[in-house]
């Protein structure tokens, strides 16, 4: 498929303001949605008594993460937003994952993708709180204990977003620069490969699970 690597920003002019995309990070994405696209389609296409692979694979992460977004909200709420929180783990661990093959990179390591996936997180949560409390208890809640602690209670909402997109970013570029350094001093050799397989499978495996139950928390906050 070549270096992706090597694929140049695309510089888009609007306005008079220059808008960059990485177009390194779309492609990485479409991959990783056609990735989950698939997987979706070959584990439910022969559903039967007997599972094969996929479909064991799928009904498990299904099943504990129905329990987890269960056990933070309530059972009818889980019904809502456990698929949410099912794609969002999948694709966020996929994303993580996909840097362990050859001329891969991965999404996340654009800040981009993770502070878009926070923002989407935060406005979910929001909505939901408005949902279940109404618009006026809503409101209110930024003005407890006093009135005057609303801008306060307000950057500390908006402080999520930071700290939830800023933490998977900086793990997986953080274990990216280890293994690209650790690569040049030993030639490539026998610790590169023990490192990718750390930072790629046991990292990005507790990123995505960690983001995917910050979200969960954030939801569950909002909406009691």
């Amino acid at each position: 498929m070549g270096d992706l690597g090597r694929i140049h920003q695309l510089i888009i002019p609007v306005m008079g303001h220059n808008i960059t995309l990485n177009l390194e990070a779309i492609v990485m994405t479409w991959i990783v949605i056609a990735l989950l696209i698939l997987f979706g389609y070959y584990s439910s296409k022969n559903r039967g008594m007997r599972p094969g692979t996929a479909q064991i694979f799928g009904e498990m992460i299904v099943t504990k993460l129905y329990g987890l977004t269960e056990d933070a909200l309530d059972k009818e709420k889980a019904k809502k937003y456990a698929p949410l929180i099912t794609a969002l783990f999948m694709f966020l661990l996929l994303c993580n994952w996909i840097g362990m093959f050859p001329h891969m990179h991965e999404p996340t390591k654009d800040l981009n993708t993770p502070l878009s996936l926070g923002i989407m997180g935060f406005f979910i949560a929001h909505y939901a709180g408005i949902r279940s409390k109404g618009i006026k208890k809503y409101l209110k809640e930024y003005c407890e204990p006093i009135f005057i602690m609303a801008p306060l209670n307000i950057i500390g909402e908006m402080s999520k977003i930071v700290s939830i997109s800023f933490r998977l970013f900086g793990n997986i570029m953080g274990g990216s620069i280890i293994i690209l350094v650790v690569s040049y001093l030993v030639y490539s050799l026998v610790l590169p490969p023990l490192l990718i397989a750390f930072f790629g499978i046991f990292v990005g495996a507790i990123q995505a699970f960690v983001f995917t139950m910050l979200t969960v928390v954030y939801i569950s906050v909002q909406v009691k």
